[in-house]
């Protein structure tokens, strides 16, 4: 049986600035820090234990992650897990990958984020191609606050043409788009739309709770991060008998991570194989 993970400890620190971003610049002090990197050994040492599994693990972390020297050696120890088929990080890629080389490399994947406000396009592309020739799949994102436009599409000419470019939506911070920028924004991505709406999902299928869980540093399982209700826990035996089909609970779904898994979506198909990294199987069109 295969099942997705989106691992999110109580990390809750960033090293970036952003202004749209309620994670901004936080710091955690040395306690808090060592509650997140025992929460995540006793992750990985789980991981270790489930041979029953094929896992796939995704971290999702309010902040970054790979700055810190604790999740860039679980990256290593899960790479090299006989029953982990993945394990990938949403990241800003400010850190050294160094520790990538100690990877099994045929496990890895990157989902980066562009912070145009917190370093330069020539250094972010710089960091990507160098992935890329290291052989790391990766795909690479900024999100379309307001102004940003020219810099998105100055990112999309110069990030590697096999290397997908994604952008959000930056709903909280941003009224409607025009018909120009959203043309010129679905030009970078064409599946930018996608990420504009809040899709209808009350009482519909998703595969959340079923082939994917959100799993917190409790080991707490819920099926996605935006639905509240627990339905088990990690380090209880009895945990798999809480993947199952459901129906979704909430009235819609507007961020990727959620409606990725929306059965009427089909984007299972779209990102087959690539969903926890946002790599589509081909280019979008």
């Amino acid at each position: 049986m295969k099942l997705s993970i989106l691992y999110r400890g109580p990390l809750s620190s960033c090293n970036y600035g952003c202004d749209y971003c309620p994670f901004a610049k936080r710091e955690e002090d040395a306690e808090a820090l060592e509650v997140d990197r025992q929460a995540l050994a006793r992750f990985v040492a789980r991981a270790g234990e489930l041979q029953d599994l094929t896992l796939s693990v995704l971290f999702t972390p309010w902040g970054e992650a790979l700055v810190r020297s604790w999740y860039r050696e679980a990256f290593v120890t899960l790479s090299h897990l006989p029953n982990v088929e993945k394990v990938a990080a949403q990241t800003n890629l400010a850190g050294s990958t160094d520790f990538l080389e100690r990877c099994d490399l045929s496990k890895v994947a990157l989902w980066a984020t562009y912070h145009p406000t917190q370093i330069s396009r020539a250094r972010f592309v710089a960091k990507v191609k160098g992935l890329v020739d290291r052989g790391i799949r990766l795909s690479v994102g900024v999100v379309a606050v307001d102004g940003a436009l020219p810099e998105i599409e100055a990112l999309r000419q110069e990030v590697p043409t096999g290397v997908y470019v994604w952008v959000n939506a930056a709903k909280r911070v941003h009224g409607p788009y025009t018909d120009e920028d959203f043309t010129r924004l679905q030009r970078v991505d064409p599946l930018f739309g996608l990420n504009t709406v809040a899709h209808e999902s009350l009482g519909q299928r998703c595969f959340a709770g079923e082939r994917a869980v959100a799993v917190d540093g409790e080991g707490t399982l819920r099926r996605c991060h935006f639905v509240s209700a627990p339905i088990g826990n990690l380090y209880r035996d009895d945990f798999r008998e809480a993947l199952k089909p459901r129906p979704c609970p909430n009235a819609t779904c507007g961020c990727h991570i959620g409606y990725v898994h929306l059965e009427r979506l089909g984007l299972d198909r779209t990102f087959k194989g690539g969903i926890l990294e946002r790599i589509p199987s081909t280019p979008p069109r």
